[in-house]
């Protein structure tokens, strides 16, 4: 996971940013550069992020407000860093979910063992959802090649097209969140307008056929004010379940 890992550096300091950005680019990690929470925001609604090296003091929202939202959005790393000694925001950011603490000035090779640490980390915490073809998607099991789904005592579970497009898409995105209109993107369906609300229809049918408890979802789960997220599971004892091809569903 290393190699395509998404790092983001939020650093209201230009040169802090622009320093670590460069260097961590230059051993073959995909880095981008924000200033502050709102660029952060801005840029997760667009695209996954794996890692968030964080500037504890900046102006506006600080590091461990921010450290917070990201923690209650899903799994993602969080690394701390700061100019401040003070083992008060060290305990604090660990506390509310960070994965790491750096403190400025550091040394790059450091900051890189420690990043290439934490997703490690990240990666062997991952839950293997998928089999072959198939995903583990609550209490069912998605088979990406024949467009059908199965609970887990071999029955078939119907899903129109929109369905299995907007499951697909979770499945290719484990463990990020996703905006209506990104899903909407994602599942090739963009007639639909990601502010009407239609995604959330058809989401709340989705989990009425993956979920255990469909009132208290465990594997589609909503993240309040920016969209839904796919938290995979175990695959069951014994594998995957198998059943034989057959066309796709029509919507």
């Amino acid at each position: 996971m290393t190699s395509s890992a998404h790092i983001v550096v939020v650093d209201d300091e230009a040169i802090v940013r622009e320093t670590v950005q460069d260097y961590l680019t230059r051993q073959g990690l995909a880095v981008t550069a924000v200033d502050g929470g709102a660029a952060l925001d801005a840029l997760m609604a667009e695209r996954a992020v794996d890692l968030v090296l964080l500037d504890i003091n900046m102006p506006g929202e600080n590091g461990l407000s921010i450290a917070r939202r990201l923690r209650q959005r899903g799994p993602i790393g969080i690394i701390m860093l700061t100019a401040n000694t003070d083992n008060v925001d060290k305990v604090v950011g660990l506390e509310i979910g960070a994965d790491d603490y750096v403190a400025k000035p550091f040394d790059p090779r450091e900051l890189l063992a420690r990043v290439r640490a934490v997703l490690r980390r990240i990666t062997s915490d991952a839950p293997a959802a998928t089999v072959g073809s198939e995903v583990r998607m609550g209490r069912c099991m998605l088979n990406l090649e024949s467009r059908r789904m199965f609970d887990l005592d071999g029955r078939d579970i119907p899903l129109t097209a929109m369905e299995f497009d907007l499951l697909r898409a979770f499945a290719d995105n484990p463990n990020r969140v996703l905006t209506r209109d990104r899903l909407l993107d994602l599942a090739h369906h963009k007639e639909f307008d990601g502010f009407d609300r239609s995604i959330d229809v058809r989401i709340t049918r989705l989990r009425r056929k993956i979920e255990l408890d469909p009132t208290t979802p465990q594997s589609i789960k909503t993240v309040r004010g920016a969209g839904y997220i796919f938290v995979p599971q175990r695959t069951p004892a014994g594998g995957a379940l198998h059943a034989p091809a057959a066309a796709a569903p029509a919507d």
